[in-house]
Protein backbone atom coordinates (compact mmCIF):
# COMPACT_ATOMS: atom_id res chain seq x y z
CA UNK A 1 0.00 0.00 0.00
CA UNK A 2 1.29 3.37 -0.49
CA UNK A 3 0.37 6.42 2.47
CA UNK A 4 0.28 9.83 1.91
CA UNK A 5 3.71 11.89 2.26
CA UNK A 6 1.94 13.87 4.94
CA UNK A 7 1.08 11.23 6.64
CA UNK A 8 4.05 8.95 5.98
CA UNK A 9 6.54 12.12 6.89
CA UNK A 10 4.79 12.46 10.31
CA UNK A 11 5.10 8.43 11.36
CA UNK A 12 7.75 7.66 14.09
CA UNK A 13 10.01 5.10 12.70
CA UNK A 14 9.48 1.59 14.01
CA UNK A 15 10.17 -2.17 13.65
CA UNK A 16 6.80 -3.62 15.22
CA UNK A 17 4.71 -3.98 12.34
CA UNK A 18 1.26 -3.61 14.66
CA UNK A 19 2.60 -0.54 16.13
CA UNK A 20 3.51 1.15 12.90
CA UNK A 21 -0.26 0.28 11.42
CA UNK A 22 -1.69 1.87 15.26
CA UNK A 23 0.32 5.21 14.01
CA UNK A 24 -1.31 5.01 10.82
CA UNK A 25 -4.93 4.96 12.12
CA UNK A 26 -4.30 7.65 14.34
CA UNK A 27 -2.92 9.84 11.54
CA UNK A 28 -5.63 8.54 9.08
CA UNK A 29 -8.30 9.92 11.21
CA UNK A 30 -6.86 13.40 11.63
CA UNK A 31 -6.15 13.91 8.07
CA UNK A 32 -9.83 12.55 7.30
CA UNK A 33 -11.70 14.35 9.30
CA UNK A 34 -9.45 17.79 8.02
CA UNK A 35 -10.66 16.30 4.36
CA UNK A 36 -14.27 15.45 5.66
CA UNK A 37 -14.30 19.53 6.26
CA UNK A 38 -12.52 20.76 3.26
CA UNK A 39 -15.13 18.52 1.25
CA UNK A 40 -18.18 19.98 3.13
CA UNK A 41 -16.74 23.33 2.55
CA UNK A 42 -16.17 22.73 -1.43
CA UNK A 43 -20.30 21.17 -1.45
CA UNK A 44 -21.46 23.73 -0.02
CA UNK A 45 -20.08 26.86 -1.28
CA UNK A 46 -19.86 24.87 -5.06
CA UNK A 47 -21.12 27.28 -7.83
CA UNK A 48 -22.02 26.46 -11.56
CA UNK A 49 -20.47 29.28 -13.68
CA UNK A 50 -21.14 28.02 -17.35
CA UNK A 51 -17.48 27.09 -17.33
CA UNK A 52 -17.87 23.33 -17.62
CA UNK A 53 -20.78 21.68 -19.21
CA UNK A 54 -23.59 20.81 -16.35
CA UNK A 55 -22.84 17.28 -16.38
CA UNK A 56 -19.66 17.53 -15.27
CA UNK A 57 -21.08 20.20 -12.57
CA UNK A 58 -23.43 17.93 -10.54
CA UNK A 59 -20.94 14.60 -11.24
CA UNK A 60 -18.16 16.87 -9.82
CA UNK A 61 -20.31 17.17 -6.52
CA UNK A 62 -21.82 14.16 -6.49
CA UNK A 63 -18.05 12.71 -6.05
CA UNK A 64 -17.91 15.11 -3.56
CA UNK A 65 -20.61 13.64 -1.86
CA UNK A 66 -19.30 9.97 -2.46
CA UNK A 67 -16.37 10.81 -0.91
CA UNK A 68 -17.82 12.23 1.90
CA UNK A 69 -19.60 9.20 2.53
CA UNK A 70 -16.72 7.19 2.33
CA UNK A 71 -15.34 8.87 4.99
CA UNK A 72 -18.31 8.03 7.19
CA UNK A 73 -20.58 11.20 6.60
CA UNK A 74 -24.34 10.01 5.94
CA UNK A 75 -26.44 12.14 3.04
CA UNK A 76 -29.44 11.84 2.36
CA UNK A 77 -29.79 11.69 -1.56
CA UNK A 78 -32.65 14.46 -1.23
CA UNK A 79 -30.34 16.65 0.32
CA UNK A 80 -27.04 16.21 -2.42
CA UNK A 81 -30.69 17.06 -4.72
CA UNK A 82 -30.89 20.68 -2.88
CA UNK A 83 -26.68 21.31 -2.48
CA UNK A 84 -26.68 21.36 -6.37
CA UNK A 85 -30.37 23.03 -7.09
CA UNK A 86 -29.11 26.02 -4.53
CA UNK A 87 -25.76 25.72 -6.85
CA UNK A 88 -27.27 27.29 -9.62
CA UNK A 89 -27.26 30.56 -11.15
CA UNK A 90 -30.23 32.92 -10.95
CA UNK A 91 -30.84 32.09 -14.81
CA UNK A 92 -31.98 28.75 -13.79
CA UNK A 93 -34.69 30.52 -11.09
CA UNK A 94 -37.48 29.35 -13.25
CA UNK A 95 -36.03 25.59 -13.34
CA UNK A 96 -36.02 25.74 -9.36
CA UNK A 97 -39.55 27.17 -9.10
CA UNK A 98 -40.91 24.26 -11.33
CA UNK A 99 -39.10 21.61 -9.21
CA UNK A 100 -40.41 23.47 -5.98
CA UNK A 101 -43.72 23.46 -6.80
CA UNK A 102 -43.87 19.93 -7.98
CA UNK A 103 -45.27 17.26 -5.53
CA UNK A 104 -42.68 15.08 -6.56
CA UNK A 105 -39.21 14.47 -5.47
CA UNK A 106 -36.43 14.05 -8.06
CA UNK A 107 -33.58 11.71 -7.34
CA UNK A 108 -30.16 12.62 -8.40
CA UNK A 109 -30.22 10.26 -11.70
CA UNK A 110 -33.44 12.81 -12.82
CA UNK A 111 -32.49 15.67 -11.63
CA UNK A 112 -28.94 15.37 -13.64
CA UNK A 113 -31.13 14.82 -16.84
CA UNK A 114 -33.66 17.55 -16.22
CA UNK A 115 -30.33 19.97 -15.42
CA UNK A 116 -28.55 18.91 -18.66
CA UNK A 117 -31.91 19.15 -20.50
CA UNK A 118 -32.34 22.82 -19.19
CA UNK A 119 -28.88 23.95 -19.90
CA UNK A 120 -29.57 22.55 -23.56
CA UNK A 121 -32.88 24.91 -23.85
CA UNK A 122 -31.12 27.78 -22.11
CA UNK A 123 -27.76 27.54 -24.42
CA UNK A 124 -30.84 27.29 -27.32
CA UNK A 125 -32.75 30.52 -26.56
CA UNK A 126 -30.32 32.10 -25.67
CA UNK A 127 -28.82 35.76 -26.82
CA UNK A 128 -29.22 36.20 -30.40
CA UNK A 129 -27.48 39.67 -31.33
CA UNK A 130 -26.93 41.25 -34.81
CA UNK A 131 -24.48 43.86 -35.19
CA UNK A 132 -25.54 46.30 -37.86
CA UNK A 133 -22.71 48.53 -39.22
CA UNK A 134 -23.54 51.40 -41.77
CA UNK A 135 -20.74 53.19 -43.13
Amino acid sequence: MSIAINIKSALPKTENAKEFMKFVEVRSQTADKSLAGTLMSTLTTMKFDGSHTMHKHVIEMTYIAARLMSLGMTMDENFLVQFILNSLPSKYGPFEMNYNTMKDKWNMHELHNMLVQEETILRNHGNHSIHYVNN
